[in-house]
């Protein structure tokens, strides 16, 4: 069987699991759960304004290295006008930029950060855009046994009882948060100094050539994987728990905090990525390559 078919039943499977626990909740539970609902409403384009802005988008390293901005953003200057200056940090990284005023909008996925941002009054709005998933990769030699396993957090604990070598991105981001929360699913503590752990401080890209070359594991997004990895050298070996749900909010950081943001861009970029045409756009990202998307609208 080719790899696009396979990649595309694996997410099929994982979508399925993903909307069945969705069944019967809110939207704020099924953020909670890791679920997601199986449709949202989408809202009408932004109309261009009379003369563009300068507009800067802090983002994760995943919609960068995956390539998703590179179709997004020159959609988005054609229809508004604006000019888009992209910083991809860690979703860590990001945040901070918008408590210091230094980015106008972000787009990130670390909920958990988020609504600490939000909760301080950084931000002025933030939004569901879509969702997709982290996977564990890692060597194809496998020496915790873990391949083919459903529980991320008995994976987790494989690898540091057999001390394999475990690849952290150490650096904040959304991805750094998700891994940290296994280890405490687990029961045990970040193995920060332990032999078989390393923290690259580097974003996803970087940090699965690590990885590949160590012959070690990992914990990264699916379309960073899919879009960057060589899976020959870095298999996919656990997918499909709800633990692993990866959700991104655009948030419109707060122009009563900090003076000269391009609060009016920001907000035109908030509603272009949940316009239904953009939705659309995500939505089938990456089937033309991979046979399935790299992520699922997933509109507020």
């Amino acid at each position: 069987m080719r790899r696009s078919s396979i990649i595309s039943l694996l997410a099929a499977a994982l979508l399925a699991v993903l909307l069945l626990g969705a069944c019967g909740d809110d939207d704020s539970a099924a953020e909670e759960q890791g679920t997601a609902p199986a449709t949202a409403a989408a809202t009408a384009s932004p109309t261009p304004p009379a003369g563009g802005e300068e507009l800067i988008l802090a983002t994760t390293t995943s919609t960068d290295n995956s390539g998703l901005l590179g179709v997004l953003i020159p959609l988005y200057e054609r229809a508004t006008g604006d000019h888009v200056k992209v910083i991809a940090v860690g979703s860590g990284a990001a945040m901070q930029m918008g408590e210091r005023g230094d980015a106008d909008v972000l787009l990130v996925h670390s909920p958990k950060a988020e609504e600490t941002f939000m909760a301080a009054g950084n931000g002025e709005s933030r939004k569901r855009v879509m969702y997709n998933d982290f996977i564990i990769v890692g060597t194809p030699e496998d020496k915790a046994g873990i391949k083919g396993g459903k529980d991320a957090a008995a994976a987790m604990a494989a690898i540091a009882r057999t001390e394999s070598s475990f690849i952290s991105r150490g650096d904040n981001s959304g991805t750094n948060a998700a891994e940290k929360d296994l280890w405490a699913a687990a029961g045990l503590k970040v193995p920060t100094g332990a032999s078989w752990y390393t923290e690259t401080g580097q974003g996803m890209e970087a940090t699965l050539t690590i990885t590949a070359e160590r012959k070690g594991y990992t914990l990264t997004d699916r379309a960073t994987w899919l879009a960057t990895a060589d899976p020959k050298r870095l298999p996919l070996l656990v997918e499909g728990d709800a633990k692993l749900f990866n959700v991104y909010h655009v948030i419109v950081v707060n122009p009563a905090k900090h003076d000269g943001l391009h609060v009016k861009a920001a907000r035109r970029f908030s509603d272009f990525l949940l316009a239904s045409s953009t939705q659309k756009t995500i939505g089938e990202f990456g089937k033309d390559k991979f046979g399935v998307s790299l992520f699922i609208p997933y509109p507020d």
